[in-house]
């Protein structure tokens, strides 16, 4: 067996409202397993704080990027996402991350993958969990990536340039289930998938309101309890098998708007509820909400014109831009989906993994699978 690597190159990014691990895929392991290891050792798992490595003891900045050149002819290059766990021995391939997303492009430019423009770039992406594609363009003058500009994204303090994100329609169904509504054990729900696996729930009908703060939702025991069951049920009902050990469906409780937006959200990662909403996360519920007779349609407030939605969340808002069509048998399909993030390349060097003698046993998972 080859030795693991005892250093290997890395940048460390924020993309959007997460910050991750960016590599190369030439620069790790090939073999999936020793790959994971290496991860865990670098971003100091499993430990509550991470103490020992990369991570902010949080799922949404214990994440890691691997972009290679793409051998499909509609992308420049192949980036798979990995969620690395915070306290358990766990790597896991089961879903993408929009936010992450953005600073694919940035960073294939820094690696030399693909040739910056003088004024703005545009990347080609294919995302491997899913094998759905997007484009993100950012401003490269001059022929290098820009990190300063004014646009603002809630969650992120401060200004950045801005990463355009256009996504065409996947070829997955926009309705999993080919329903418009389905009822898991009493609770009646609209599962959607444009980009991101999500079952739309309303609040009211769990016994909250949606606009409780995230800390008060998450020690809610019973809502816990609740939000595992149907997250379970819902994993078989769209296809996606036993989720017990997996990150999707996420699952999003709705609430009328406070400021001015389309709908509140309450996000689960799967049992930590979400500081703000995740880009793929959103634009599923973006899309949810332009379905006719779903469970949002009395509680949003749509645009009478226009794509552009506000998602509101408990940090603030995202604005994303979606739109419907309908397939041969009247079902609703994603048209178009564009969301603005940013990204900010935060350090590019050489990180040293804590060392596989040194790493400590597979710690049980406490409480079981979250």
């Amino acid at each position: 067996m080859t030795r693991p690597p005892a250093e290997v190159r890395c940048m460390l990014m924020r993309g959007g409202t997460s910050k991750g691990a960016y590599f190369l895929g030439a620069d790790l392991p090939t073999d999936p397993t020793a790959r994971d290891d290496l991860l865990l050792r670098v971003m100091g798992s499993p430990d509550e704080r991470q103490i020992d490595g990369l991570g902010g003891a949080h799922p949404l900045t214990s994440k890691v990027a691997v972009v290679s050149p793409s051998a499909d002819p509609r992308a420049d290059v192949d980036y798979l996402f990995l969620q690395v766990a915070v306290d358990r021995v766990e790597v896991s391939d089961r879903q993408n991350c929009g936010n992450i997303l953005a600073g694919v492009g940035p960073f294939a430019v820094e690696r030399g993958l693909v040739p910056a423009g003088e004024e703005a770039t545009s990347v080609r992406i294919r995302m491997v969990n899913s094998g759905d594609l997007a484009t993100a363009t950012f401003p490269t003058p001059g022929g290098r990536v820009e990190y300063t500009g004014d646009a603002e994204i809630s969650g992120v303090p401060g200004s950045a340039a801005p990463v355009v994100i256009e996504f065409p329609p996947g070829a997955g169904k926009l309705l999993p289930t080919g329903r418009v509504r389905d009822t898991l054990d009493g609770t009646t729900v609209t599962c959607v998938d444009n980009g991101m696996p999500t079952v739309l729930i309303t609040a009211a009908s769990l016994g909250v309101t949606g606009h409780e703060a995230p800390k008060d939702l998450e020690e809610d025991l019973a809502l816990a309890d609740r939000l595992r069951e149907l997250r379970l049920a819902a994993g078989h009902l769209m296809g996606l098998g036993d989720v017990s050990d997996a990150t999707v469906p996420k699952l999003t409780l709705l609430a009328p708007p406070r400021h001015g937006g389309a709908i509140t959200t309450r996000t689960f990662i799967p049992v930590r509820c979400h500081p703000s909403i995740g880009v793929l996360g959103a634009a599923s519920v973006a899309a949810g909400l332009r379905i006719e007779g779903g469970v949002a349609m009395d509680l949003a407030r749509l645009p009478e014109r226009g794509d552009r939605l506000r998602i509101e969340h408990p940090t603030g808002f995202l604005d994303i831009e979606t739109s419907l069509s309908t397939d041969a048998a009247g079902l609703p399909t994603a048209r178009r989906t564009a969301v603005v993030r940013t990204a900010r390349k935060i350090f590019d060097g050489t990180v040293f993994p804590r060392s596989a003698e040194t790493a400590p046993p597979p710690a049980p998972t406490p409480g079981g699978p979250r």
